[in-house]
């Protein structure tokens, strides 16, 4: 069982930066392992940000998400990581992370991001 773990979370002021950090709790990414970044808004759908592959790092990214978010792994650190700049209100939503591996998805808890103006 592959169970990610989004963690960074909290509360911000808008135009603030912050950094959300994904890892496999109890275990270690592997080479074909896809992340995704997904948000979930109040009343909102879940929406995806973006994703990277673990092995070669490529990276893509949502067309409404482009410019502001950038997803990046560390392989010596284990971790997926999401930072996101300028942040808005409108930001504001329970950001997860999953995990793409051997055809299956695995979904983390997500970890509250609240922006305040």
């Amino acid at each position: 069982q592959v169970q990610p773990a989004e963690s960074g979370g909290g509360v911000v002021q808008a135009g603030d930066s912050l950094t959300l950090s994904c890892s496999v709790s109890g275990g270690t990414f592997v080479g074909d392992d896809m992340v995704a970044w997904y948000r979930q808004a109040p009343g909102k759908e879940r929406e995806v940000i973006g994703t990277i592959t673990w092995d070669a790092g490529s990276r893509h990214y949502a067309d409404s998400m482009r410019g502001r978010f950038t997803i990046y792994r560390n392989y010596h650190e284990n971790r997926a990581w999401l930072h996101m700049n300028g942040l808005k209100p409108e930001d504001t939503a329970i950001y997860y992370c999953n995990i793409q591996r051997d055809s299956v998805v695995y979904w983390g808890q997500g970890t509250q991001v609240t922006v305040s103006s």
